[in-house]
């Protein structure tokens, strides 16, 4: 990481974050949206490493809080995916404008 100043990670993690964000609020596909969640949660998790390596880099702080976002995510990649599927198999649409109701 030494090469490469500090700016331009905090300018792709917002970049990611943006898109990632923008994904989230304007896509109405399930599985697009989740894809978009875990577009922000990298980019959190880049910023984390990246300021831990320059504002101390002796620690491990941001690598270990990178750690736990990343087992969040797998987490909720897990159980939306899952919640997905099982729309998917009731009601044959992943279109969140269609899916209002979450009964059976």
């Amino acid at each position: 990481m030494g090469g490469v100043p500090l700016m331009d990670y905090l300018v792709v993690g917002t970049l990611l974050f943006g898109l990632g964000l923008w994904g989230a609020l304007t896509r109405t596909n399930a599985i697009r949206i989740l894809m978009c969640i875990e577009l922000m949660l990298n980019a959190v998790n880049l910023n984390l490493v990246a300021l831990n390596q320059y504002l101390d880099p002796g620690s491990v702080e941001g690598q270990i809080f990178g750690l736990f976002i990343i087992a969040i995510a797998a987490a909720e990649a897990a159980i939306g995916i899952g919640i997905v599927l099982m729309v998917v198999r009731r009601r044959g649409e992943v279109d969140i404008n269609k899916i209002r109701l979450m009964r059976g």
